[in-house]
């Protein structure tokens, strides 16, 4: 019984012992929330066009990287202008790395223009651009129905 007893007495113990240590390194107890740093990861860059979130497949070139620097800062907020009948264009307020190329543009294209302007189409234009990403899942006619009736209002952000 004595025997029965210590073995007992031990295993509660190395229970209790158990129970009441730390999670590991980089594993998250029950009940804890996620750190910084994990949310920052799972933080995306958007676009809104007039506060409609539009799905945006992003470049990766200097140019992204500079603009998704700077609104981690905090959001982009960017009054447009209808120019040419195919696209709106408006002023950063600051400049990215420009790589121009000769670009033929569609709609949902999203573009740098002059190292410091922004420019999103709702048609096609030719032209030497550095591009910066695409509108997804839009079509055509979705994409004039956004930006082709008066000047919107552009905000790139993270969410």
């Amino acid at each position: 019984m004595n025997r029965f007893m210590k073995t007992l007495l031990s295993v509660i113990a190395v229970s209790v012992l158990f129970g009441c240590s730390t999670p590991a390194e980089g594993t998250v107890a029950a009940g804890q929330s996620e750190t910084e740093e994990t949310k920052e990861e799972e933080k995306e860059m958007i676009l809104k066009i007039d506060g409609v979130t539009v799905p945006v497949t992003w470049e990766e070139n200097d140019a992204v990287a500079a603009l998704r620097e700077a609104v981690q800062k905090e959001p982009l907020d960017i009054q447009m202008t209808m120019y040419g009948g195919f696209e709106q264009v408006g002023q950063l307020g600051f400049s990215l790395p420009a790589e121009d190329e000769p670009t033929d543009t569609e709609a949902g294209d999203i573009v740098l223009y002059t190292g410091n302007m922004i420019v999103i189409f709702y048609g096609t234009n030719s032209w030497d651009y550095t591009r910066l990403g695409h509108v997804d899942n839009r079509t055509e006619q979705e994409m004039q129905e956004l930006l082709a009736n008066g000047n919107v209002r552009l905000t790139v952000a993270y969410e």
